[in-house]
């Protein structure tokens, strides 16, 4: 099997919208980006959830991708959904092909596209299966492991479930084939150009092999993903973080990253149960109720104490939490 660069990075625009947007994409990577081993991206066919959004230009839009190969000396990668798919980007000579969020929640897809992958003489340089949409990390498994079956190079991408970064999943994931390598895709993680500088800090914080960035020439103006494209420039200067050496606390940050999603969850649900805490606080003004009612909270207490004990968490700590946000409750009442 031929060899992956390293880092890998997997850079250009969401979609192929023209040939003039695909190549001037690729012409200023290849001007600003210098020595980094990019592979040049753009999805032929778009898998969208609503039929009146745009679903990519197909077949012709491979051709533009196999002309930037040709002028700036990328390998090139696009998005396949179903087995012709795979036929003519390989006809192509498209070298990477990718399995999107939608094709990975199907098993019987992406066995479909491993069995086309199987049955063609031509081989893809490499294969990336990004995470289902849902946080199903024994799908994902299932998925990589169906593709590594036709005997190609396999390369895990995580890109978050619905803007949720579902860092377990990624987790587990990762415990189970360290073999295989993993990317970040900050675009999807985030949803947000903004946001992705400081998402792009985990490829080295998480020891991962590179990352899936969407960079369009005009973001502004792009058909899809428009908010979460960057530029060519702003892509370039992200290039110190993405070739950082692994962080010596990886495994760390993996468990930290986690907690971190835990807490904003937690954070969250906390929000959700004040708001409501002041609906009940309304509700108790317009019936003449006073705002404390010690029955119902020993009630709660008792309950959760019942639920603590199940669960290895002391009394004390569980009177200790609830008194806390029951406090807060009332003050909100």
């Amino acid at each position: 099997m031929n060899s992956l660069p390293s880092p890998i990075l997997i850079v250009g625009p969401c979609a192929a919208e023209s040939r003039e947007q695909v190549l001037t994409a690729a012409r200023l990577l290849s001007e600003q980006a210098g020595a980094a081993p990019i592979i040049f991206r753009a999805g032929a066919w778009k898998p969208r959830t609503s039929p009146r959004t745009f679903q990519g230009l197909g077949a012709e839009a491979l051709t533009w991708l196999a002309e930037a190969r040709l002028l700036y000396h990328f390998p090139v990668a696009t998005e396949v959904a179903t087995p012709e798919h795979v036929r003519l980007a390989l006809a192509a000579g498209i070298d990477y092909l990718w399995l999107g969020a939608r094709t990975s929640a199907s098993p019987i897809a992406v066995q479909a596209i491993a069995d086309a992958l199987r049955a063609n003489k031509q081989k893809p340089l490499g294969v990336l299966v990004k995470n289902p949409v849902n946080p199903d990390p024994e799908l994902w498994l299932g998925n990589l492991q169906r593709i590594a079956s036709a005997d190609v190079p396999v390369i895990a991408v995580h890109r978050g479930c619905s803007h949720r970064p579902c860092w377990s999943m990624a987790h587990k994931v990762r415990l189970a084939r360290p073999d295989i390598p993993m990317l970040l895709d900050p675009s999807h993680l985030t949803g947000d150009a903004a946001l992705i500088p400081e998402a792009v800090q985990k490829v080295a914080l998480l020891a991962l092999d590179g990352a899936m960035i969407e960079v369009h020439p005009c973001p502004a103006d792009a058909l899809s993903d428009a908010v979460q494209q960057l530029t060519p420039d702003a892509f370039c200067s992200l290039l110190p973080d993405l070739q950082r050496p692994a962080d010596e606390n990886a495994q760390l940050n993996w468990y930290r990253a986690e907690i971190d999603e835990l807490d904003d969850a937690l954070w969250d649900t906390l929000l959700q149960r004040l708001r409501v805490c002041e609906d009940i606080g309304t509700w108790k003004k317009q019936h003449h109720m006073p705002p404390l009612q010690p029955e119902r909270f020993e009630q709660i207490l008792h309950a959760r104490m019942e639920w603590g004990s199940q669960h290895g968490i002391s009394p004390e700590a569980i009177e200790t939490i609830l008194s806390a946000i029951h406090s807060e409750s009332l003050k909100r009442q």
